[in-house]
């Protein structure tokens, strides 16, 4: 990422600038551009089926300071078609939305070879530790979830572009929680919650509420109420007073349903 950003001058859609100008060209359309001199001239490839989405971030990203070109396309075929229009590829930005990784591992894995050694970073709205492993697997540099701010995604970009990794904070909540399933309390779970789904559970069981649990998990509270949602329906409760009652059954080892 370059070290200053130039600032961007706003500019009406379409709007067509005197030969020579130094101001901010926008073009509102596919393969969205958004260019001002001064600026790395490279560009952040964005790929989204979604046409709404990916012109949404693509201004986004550049409003915020993102600080390269951006370029926003459907597919990697339609932005060959349109190469003239971002030429210099520095990053690939590739939104999956709600798809899972085994849905779209074969083009990550595709990305990554075609544009090594240039970073391939993943957007999507899960987050899970099992799927950005897998990403990273496919040969991705990063794994953003879309529950982070514009401004995270950008140093997240940002880094890949230098080099590093970028993971999620709660990914290393997983990881830690991982380790602490050596504890014998942690084992009446194994295979029946989620990560996420397990660090809600002991705090569920410490009796914190759904503002409190968003906090320490780094969640929104909806999300929480989500998570809380699906451990109801897996232990068949119907209100948290339930929960509560089957899960000290579950970890004193008397439950007596599946």
């Amino acid at each position: 990422m370059a070290s200053s950003i130039s600032r961007f001058e706003k500019t009406p859609a379409f709007a067509q600038e005197p030969s020579g100008s130094n101001s901010l060209t926008h073009r509102a359309s596919d393969g969205e551009m958004q260019q001002t001199e001064g600026v790395d001239k490279r560009c952040l490839l964005v790929l989204d089926s979604r046409a709404l989405d990916r012109e949404c971030l693509a201004r986004t990203l550049t409003t915020h300071g993102l600080g390269m070109e951006v370029g926003a396309f459907g597919s990697v075929d339609e932005w060959r078609e349109k190469k003239g229009t971002c030429p210099s590829v520095g990053a690939v930005l590739l939104n999956i939305g709600a798809r899972k990784v085994a849905d779209v591992a074969a083009e990550i894995a595709k990305l990554a070879a075609e544009f090594r050694p240039l970073p391939v970073v993943v957007l999507s709205d899960i987050d899970d530790l099992g799927q950005i492993l897998r990403v990273l697997e496919c040969g991705a540099r990063g794994y953003i979830p879309t529950s982070v701010g514009v401004e995270v995604c950008i140093e997240a970009i940002g880094l890949a572009v230098a080099g590093g990794i970028f993971l999620p904070a709660s990914s290393v909540l997983a990881v830690r929680h991982l380790i602490e399933t050596e504890r014998p309390e942690a084992q009446p779970m194994a295979g029946m919650f989620t990560l996420r789904q397990a660090e809600v559970v002991q705090a569920l069981r410490k009796g914190k509420a759904n503002k409190i649990i968003a906090y320490e998990l780094n969640l929104r509270e909806s999300t929480v109420k989500v998570h809380i949602r699906n451990i109801m329906k897996k232990l068949k409760a119907t209100n948290r007073t339930e929960v509560a009652y089957k899960l000290n059954d579950l970890f004193t080892g008397n439950a007596g349903y599946h």
